[in-house]
């Protein structure tokens, strides 16, 4: 079994949750694959780029794999376990199921306008500690992601989310778990982050994943 770990936007291999989990795997001889979603290239991110980054570095050889993903990244893994039977298990961070209708309409009609006419708006990258431009390239690529209706696959998944998410609120997850019969929903005290609750996720991942 290979356990690949996948960031969220605007983060990076070195975040505080891949960085504690990859140390928890390791202490029991275990080795957690972090890829860098980034390429070198943010500013032309996109989830089908992702996708395409991870079959082309781990799915070329059918090994059995447990995905783990945080944010875009759990929207990448929850895509990926669809149409690759050797991805055995999914454990899903603060999915960002309804991307779009949540965090595209923060941004308010003009500043969604003048990004779509202008090509490209800076966002901050907390990987890099400033702000990137990013594509809206981007946008128009993931609307094709938002239908997650057509996940039927029954793999096994594990989704944790923060009662307090205000970036991509709990409901949706609730949603997506209620209408699928193979997955568990645990409810975490906390935001879209995460980040006080890590050792609660890795005991959760640890009883899953046996």
């Amino acid at each position: 079994m290979r356990y690949i770990y996948l960031h969220g936007l605007a983060s990076s291999p070195g975040s505080a949750k891949a960085v504690y989990l990859r140390d928890r795997f390791a202490e029991l001889g275990v080795t957690l694959l972090v890829p860098d979603l980034n390429q070198g290239d943010f500013s032309h991110l996109t989830l089908t780029r992702q996708i395409q980054q991870i079959q082309t570095e781990f799915l070329a050889t059918p090994t059995p794999i447990t995905l783990i993903g945080s944010s875009l990244g759990g929207l990448t893994a929850a895509w990926l376990g669809e149409y690759h039977t050797f991805i055995q298990r999914l454990v899903l961070l603060a999915p960002a199921f309804g991307f779009l209708s949540h965090w595209l309409s923060t941004l308010g009609e003009e500043t969604r306008h003048q990004w779509q006419v202008e090509g490209y708006r800076p966002i901050y990258h907390y990987g890099e500690q400033k702000e990137l431009l990013l594509s809206y390239q981007f946008v128009e690529d993931i609307r094709q992601y938002e239908q997650t209706h057509r996940l039927k696959r029954p793999i096994p998944t594990l989704i944790l989310h923060g009662q307090h998410d205000k970036v991509i609120p709990i409901n949706e997850s609730l949603i997506y778990a209620k209408e699928r019969s193979w997955v568990e929903l645990i409810p975490l005290n906390s935001d879209h982050s995460l980040s006080d609750v890590k050792a609660e996720i890795w005991q959760s991942i640890l009883t899953f994943c046996q």
